[in-house]
């Protein structure tokens, strides 16, 4: 008997597409810190291919970066600012600040804005400035800003922070903050979901952890 191949199904050929982390990111200052945190969901076209990416990847001593865009690309360009500023700290003795590994990533994410796909925040602790957040997008920009959210999920969550958020946080209601927003992206974008990570830097040193799907801040209405 012969059979004819099915080729009305999607799936080999969105597992040749490019994987997308369509994502949500965010990170949020406070008085001695800072706190990062992104959901894990990496797609494939229409296909999950990772529910447990891990989106905040160090590149210093005390500073971390969030990734959304091309996970190859966004991969890429944290490992070229880690290896600078490697280079950075042996030729000075100093560790990179934040603002030396936000200019760094704006220089190589702008100087190939042509062949990139990426977004990313850039935030870190140093004795000098505390905690800092920096925004950076292809056009060149690195912005410092209080709070800053990136990714597919954070057009869903503007009006969430925007009225949420009040300076002078405490690192405890940063990090729920943090979590209540990024639920909340989970919750509206398809293309965001899994766990949530969340990274605390401070004068203390660096803590990690991870919330499992089952135990999510449930804010909106199922």
């Amino acid at each position: 008997m012969m059979y004819e191949e099915n080729t009305s199904l999607e799936g080999p050929e969105d597992l040749g597409k490019e994987h997308m982390m369509g994502t949500s990111i965010m990170a949020v200052e406070f008085d001695g810190g800072v706190v990062l945190g992104a959901d894990s969901r990496t797609t494939t076209g229409a296909y999950i291919a990772n529910r447990v990416t891990n989106k905040i990847t160090p590149v210093a001593d005390r500073v971390f970066c969030c990734r959304s865009g091309s996970a190859a690309d966004t991969q890429t360009i944290a490992d070229h600012v880690r290896y600078n500023l490697e280079l950075y700290a042996l030729q000075t003795g100093e560790e990179p600040s934040p603002a030396v590994a936000a200019r760094l990533f704006r220089l190589i994410t702008y100087q190939n804005k042509a062949h990139l796909l990426a977004g990313i925040i850039c935030a870190g602790w140093d004795e000098k400035n505390g905690g800092q957040v920096y925004s950076i997008n292809l056009g060149g920009a690195s912005v410092r800003l209080p709070f800053c959210i990136g990714g597919s999920g954070s057009t869903y969550i503007y009006g969430y922070c925007d009225a949420n958020y009040r300076k002078g946080m405490t690192k405890d209601e940063c990090v729920e903050f943090t979590r209540n927003a990024l639920s909340l992206a989970m919750s509206r974008d398809g293309s965001s979901g899994g766990v949530i990570r969340t990274v605390v830097i401070d004068k203390n040193g660096i803590q990690r952890e991870m919330i499992p799907f089952d135990k999510l801040p449930r804010l909106a209405k199922e």
